[in-house]
């Protein structure tokens, strides 16, 4: 599976009063990114609301690693790190490079699915699963 990778053009309001990145775009961009290859993959909001399954986030976090100013250029990658055997539970990791190569920020996250209907975690039907499978796989990717 090649990597998905998307450019971002950075936009005026999301650098802050110290001229760079303001910490919350990471966040909006990544969940663009994932947002995105789960559309393309056929997981569409209508999709979701056809299945009453949706995806859930317990924890995020960014390592910011270098500047980001508005004149850059960076992608945006989504991977998967760990995942359990039937995907209710999963991690998935944001690399944001630099236009030279130079890693500007990791977001990290863990998150399951939601029964839209109970409201309650539950496992991901198999048109769900295949889409996660397809995932590009990180180099410490462990399913557990």
């Amino acid at each position: 599976m090649k990597k998905f990778i998307v450019p971002i053009q950075i936009r005026w309001s999301d650098i802050d009063q110290n001229r760079h990145l303001r910490h919350s775009a990471y966040y909006d961009y990544g969940a663009t990114v994932r947002m995105k290859f789960l559309n393309e993959g056929g997981l569409t909001t209508k999709k979701m609301e056809e299945l009453q399954v949706g995806p859930i986030l317990f924890r995020e976090e960014a390592l910011f690693k270098r500047e980001v100013t508005l004149e850059d250029k960076i992608t945006v990658d989504v991977e998967i790190c760990s995942a359990c055997e039937d995907y209710s539970r999963w991690s998935l990791r944001h690399n944001f490079l630099k236009a030279d190569g130079t890693v500007a920020a990791i977001i990290n996250m863990d998150g399951a699915f939601l029964d839209l209907t109970k409201r309650k975690l539950t496992q991901p039907p198999d048109f769900v699963k295949e889409i996660f499978r397809s995932f590009q796989k990180s180099s410490d990717f462990k399913f557990g």
